[in-house]
Order: C-alpha cells, then structure tokens, then sequence
C-alpha cells in the first residue's frame, strides 16, 4: 500500500473514531480486520437530547451494522460500552441487531453499562468487564407525564419482559434471578434496582469473564480463527 493511501485511510479512520466513535482495527500478524464499535454516554432515540449530553445515536450504529454483516473485508466486532442506558427501545434495537451479525463478536465493558447497557453487554458471543465496571439492573422507567392506566403498567411490563428474555437467551443469567435483581429494594438508596461490579456480574452470569482490552481482543482473534478454520 502507497503512503499516500496509507494517509488517506488512517484519516478517514479518525474522521470515523471522532463522529461515531468507530474504528477499523488491522493486524498484518493475524490478517484480521476487526470492527471497533463505541457505545458511550446516553443511548439516543426518536427524540433528539441536548448538545451538551454526550450519545450514542441508534440511527448511526444500525447502518454501521448492516454494512459490517454484508461486508467480506470484516471478520469480527468489538463492541466497548460504557454507557448510562437510555432509550429502551433503540438500545434493544441496537442489541437485537448486534446478535444477530453473522461474525464473531465481542463485548467489553468499561466503567459500566445501565439499564439497557445490560442487553447491550450480552448480544455478543462472549464478554469482558474491567474490574472495577459496573452493571445497574432496574425497572423500566418513562420520563414525562404517564397516564396512570393499568395500559399503561402492562406495557411496562411487557418491555421489561423483552428485555430479561433478552439478557436470558444471550448470556447464562436466568429470567427470574434478573427480575430479583431488578426489583431490589435494599442496594440503591430510595429506588429499585441493584448494581453489580465487575466479578459479581460474572457470578450472576451476565459476563463470561473479567478482563481488560488485552484479553477481549485476543479472544475475538481466536473467534476469528476459530471461525476461518
């Protein structure tokens, strides 16, 4: 490859990294081209938050998805997280599309990832978390005015339902044990919910695994090989 092309991919590459916080990793040792995909601060949905919150837009990750599963030139995707949650709706979409990309992929979370962060985590093949990251389980909740219907509880309901069946189909957690967690009483103070922290999410079988960018690179390496062989 010519410098000059060189260049112009390595800026088109930073363009990427600061507009979408996306990057292609290319490793002539392994000839593995690995899909970097960032999903940072609050998931954005149908409506647009303050320019001053930091997002991550559903709208730029689902194309970014769709292109990664038609692309030949990639072989995996490495999903780092460290997220507040945000839209439900956008971020099951998010995760819903994520697990079912046709390549190996691997999640790892860094200083935490709430609410629908959770589902996020689990859509990969496997999962890492730093030590010290952070995982908040807890009801569905609405901002705005709610009408006060029992409409409106059973559609809670349903969402939370969606979601642990999610995390339950996607990771080693179990439905019931993840609604436990979620209706907690006793952990964060006047609100529902528990937080867990690093190895306990692998104990509750959320993560398979603690570790760094180190090993969640390496194990996505081997999914690679493992899939090519």
């Amino acid at each position: 490859m010519s410098e000059t092309k060189k260049e112009t991919n390595q800026e088109q590459n930073m363009d990427s990294i600061k507009e979408y916080g996306q990057a292609v990793l290319s490793n002539p040792t392994t000839d593995h081209q690995i899909h970097l995909l960032s999903v940072i601060g609050e998931i954005e949905g149908h409506e647009c938050l303050p320019s001053t919150t930091k997002t991550t837009k559903y709208e730029h990750v689902l194309p970014q998805l769709a292109v990664i599963e038609d692309s030949e030139k990639v072989d995996g995707i490495l999903l780092i997280l460290n997220t507040v949650g945000g839209d439900v709706e956008s971020g099951l979409a998010i995760a819903e599309m994520v697990a079912s990309v046709n390549k190996p992929s691997v999640s790892l979370v860094l200083g935490g990832s709430h609410s629908i962060g959770v589902p996020l985590a689990v859509s990969t093949d496997y999962s890492f978390i730093v030590p010290s990251g952070t995982m908040v389980i807890h009801p569905v909740r609405m901002s705005g005015t709610v009408i006060g219907a029992k409409q409106t509880y059973d559609y809670f309901k349903q969402m939370q339902d969606r979601i642990l069946r999610f995390i339950e189909t996607h990771s080693g957690a179990k439905q019931k044990r993840m609604e436990e967690l979620m209706m907690n009483t006793d952990m964060m103070s006047k609100d529902l919910g528990t937080i867990l922290v690093g190895e306990e999410a692998v104990r509750e079988g959320l993560i398979n695994e603690v570790g760094g960018i180190h090993e969640a690179v390496s194990k996505l390496h081997k999914l690679i090989d493992e899939r090519k062989n």
